[in-house]
């Protein structure tokens, strides 16, 4: 008995290292854009089965309940929580906020496409919309920087340039991204993810059209990681852990008595 509450706490103790870095992970980017905040999710190993529900006891009688001994924890999963976060002013023209549903894409340096609810955008050399790191709006929006003096977002995506005579000019189309599945989409750093066979194809559509969020210029999406909720769950984490180490403890101590009792 002892040598199983070894091993399932060692299981336990795992679990909530894991945890733990998940925890640290979302109070790391609190300050993060766009960032959403994850969750582990764990599940029950295989159990021993002594007695099997409905099985015959004493005197050929129906056992009511089986014996089952459980042999710990493992983990399931890392749940990504896509609610969004708040918007906060920046007043650059160039940021944009989604509010509702939808992905804004983006073209990395591997040429993937790439999905951000990060809407920290900026102009290049040539005068194409680009993230922070340099990756290209997608599809390509390019402003003329010899002309245009002012550059503004439409609540349904549309980017329109000022020039000096007050002159408004549409140079492009903002387009959105969803998934069927946004949970199994892959963190690829960079406040960028990619579609895999569990997240689903995505199905693009502008704002304000058809189910898609609008578009807000001048803020961005903050991270929607809650500090207080993030440090009570690193505290739940810890007595956990300091739990499954007592089990061990315990575990040692009838070791300790039984070998006494030889003597």
């Amino acid at each position: 008995m002892s040598l199983r509450a070894l091993s399932t706490a060692v299981t336990g103790m795992r679990a909530q290292q894991t945890n733990v870095d998940v925890i640290a992970n979302n109070i790391a980017n609190v300050n993060t854009n766009g960032f959403k905040k994850a969750r582990a999710r764990f599940e029950d190993l295989f159990y021993q089965q002594i007695r099997r529900a409905g099985g015959q006891a004493l005197e050929g009688r129906v056992a009511p309940t089986g014996i089952e001994i459980g042999t710990g924890v493992r983990l399931a999963g890392t749940f990504r929580d896509f609610r969004p976060g708040s918007p906060f002013e920046t007043q650059a023209p160039l940021d944009i906020f989604i509010d509702g549903e939808g992905f804004l894409q983006v073209k990395t340096f591997q040429d993937e496409t790439g999905y951000t609810r990060d809407g920290s955008f900026g102009l290049d050399a040539e005068g194409n919309i680009v993230t922070k790191d340099g990756f290209l709006l997608e599809p390509n929006i390019q402003v003329d920087l010899t002309s245009a003096v002012a550059v503004q977002v439409s609540r349904d995506g549309v980017i329109e340039t000022i020039d000096q005579n007050g002159v408004v000019s549409q140079v492009g189309q903002i387009e959105l991204a969803r998934f069927p599945n946004p949970g199994g989409l892959k963190a690829a750093g960079d406040n960028i993810f990619l579609e895999t066979e569990a997240s689903g194809p995505p199905t693009t559509g502008n704002p304000a059209q058809d189910g898609f969020g609008t578009t807000l210029g001048g803020f961005v999406e903050e991270s929607n990681v809650d500090v207080v909720e993030e440090l009570v769950s690193l505290i739940a984490a810890q007595r956990a852990f300091e739990v499954n180490s007592n089990s061990i403890k315990v575990a040692d101590q009838m070791w300790q008595v039984a070998n006494t009792l030889r003597q």
